[in-house]
């Protein structure tokens, strides 16, 4: 295990750097094994009882005092059953494990709706991202980390394996949020014109 302060999706490509002496083991034990590692999101001080499964995919530098950059991608979800600080003759934490299913089949027409509420929200935002022209092949896991979710919401979109549940709670999130950062931009634009000189013209009081 190695518990990380985020929430990894299912299909994620994750670049990390790996410093750690325990972490460093698991990487070498991974590599020479070739086993893989779960990530679980340890948020509020805990470790979350679901996590990620993640595969190296390749160790892309290491360092003269044993640090390393590697790639990563993320593929199933699991449940944690006890977690061990320390794994048996290992430095890192280890656990025991179940994996979960996972509904993929997300209705392409729902998330066409879900990529169009995003492209509003980054053109509010003036985020330049490159979304999917079109819902196809696309999953709501894909711009989890970029609609403004809290890590406490993230984990909560992970807990749900059910494709439309997922759909709804993003739908929700983009139509409360986008109203929000309208309002926050036009907040932004009125503080920016305090101090201009103001062409104002004054109303006409003849019928008063």
């Amino acid at each position: 295990m190695f518990p990380l302060q985020m929430v990894v999706f299912p299909g994620e490509d994750l670049n990390l750097h790996i410093f750690e002496p325990r972490y460093r083991q698991l990487i070498g034990d991974c590599e020479t094994e070739g086993i893989s590692f779960g990530i679980p999101a340890f948020i509020n001080g805990k470790v979350s009882e679901i996590g990620t499964e993640i595969s190296l995919i390749s160790i892309e530098k290491r360092y003269p005092g044993g640090e390393m950059d590697i790639r990563t991608r993320a593929a199933g979800v699991f449940r944690i059953h006890r977690f061990y600080r320390q794994t048996p003759e290992k430095l890192y934490p280890g656990a025991e494990t179940d994996p979960l299913d996972l509904d993929l089949d997300e209705d392409e027409s729902v998330n066409e709706q879900i990529l169009d509420l995003t492209r509003d929200l980054f053109q509010v935002l003036g985020i330049r991202k490159n979304l999917p022209e079109t819902a196809e092949n696309f999953l709501t896991y894909q711009i989890a980390h970029h609609v403004g979710f809290s890590i406490e919401q993230e984990y909560e979109l992970l807990l749900l394996r059910n494709a439309i549940e997922r759909q709804e709670l993003m739908l929700l999130h983009l139509e409360r949020v986008i109203p929000m950062a309208r309002e926050m931009e036009n907040l932004r634009k009125r503080a920016q014109m305090n101090g201009h000189f103001k062409n104002v013209i004054p109303p006409d009081l003849k019928n008063l």
